[in-house]
């Protein structure tokens, strides 16, 4: 398969237009004609990623791995080490950022992860209802994200609306319109604010609420006849037991 064939699915899939202006979703590494064996899903660009991916590969991620511009390249430093490789093995790479985000991140996590039907969605954010205490709400989604100490904001014994966004959606606060926002890279200043205008929040974590993307767009590959590959990826973040 060629890169423009795979790039006309994913285009069916999450329309490349549907990015914001300072997004770089599309054709990181590699043209149209440049063709590839088997193509390997990953929310990230990393080194272990390339090191475990056999040559000739594509890899379709998430966040993209080029944003600025590039005056040197360096092996030994973040991007242009991972640009380097990738060449040297032949990597071509697709980013899918926020046209994936608009298209079926915030679905896929809310159906077919959470369990919930969606009662409204925007570009950002999908809407749902747990109808249910709190306190309980917020171990289910421990539980169904994998996160361990989750961070919570508790304004509300009983969440009967929740709003998520994957990723960080810190900045979508003051048009919530919900018991509970969902979302990533809270800063300290809006957990405040969350609190003093009465919202529930609970820190859902960048990686964890958008690791998801590999299993979502293998399955909607798969219907399209597309086998794809889920490479190993790890939470830049770990926890170690204070005192």
């Amino acid at each position: 398969m060629k890169i423009g064939e795979i790039y006309s699915v994913l285009d069916e899939i999450a329309p490349f237009e549907l990015q914001d202006e300072w997004d770089n979703s599309g054709v990181q590494i590699g043209s149209d004609e440049d063709e590839f064996d088997k193509i390997y899903l990953n929310i990230d660009v990393t080194s272990e990623v390339l090191d475990d991916i056999e040559e000739n590969s594509l890899l379709i991620t998430h966040h993209p791995l080029l944003y600025d511009k590039i005056k040197r390249i360096d092996k030994s430093r973040f991007p242009t080490n991972l640009i380097y490789k990738a060449i040297k093995k032949d990597i071509k790479i697709i980013s899918m950022h926020l046209n994936a985000d608009k298209s079926f991140m915030n679905k896929y996590l809310v159906k077919d992860i959470l369990g919930y039907n969606i009662t409204y969605c925007n570009e950002y954010e999908c809407y749902f209802e747990p109808n249910k205490p709190f306190d309980e709400f917020a171990l289910e989604v421990s539980q169904k994200l994998d996160i361990d100490y989750l961070q919570v904001v508790k304004t509300k014994e009983f969440i009967k609306t929740a709003s998520l966004c994957t990723g960080s959606g810190g900045s979508l606060l003051n048009s919530i319109k919900a018991d509970c926002f969902l979302t990533g890279d809270l800063k300290y200043h809006l957990l405040l604010e969350a609190k003093e205008n009465n919202i529930s929040l609970i820190n859902i974590e960048h990686y964890k609420s958008e690791v998801i993307f590999s299993t979502a767009l293998k399955n909607l590959l798969e219907n399209k006849g597309i086998n794809a590959i889920i490479a190993n990826s790890s939470n830049p973040f770990t926890t170690i037991k204070g005192k």
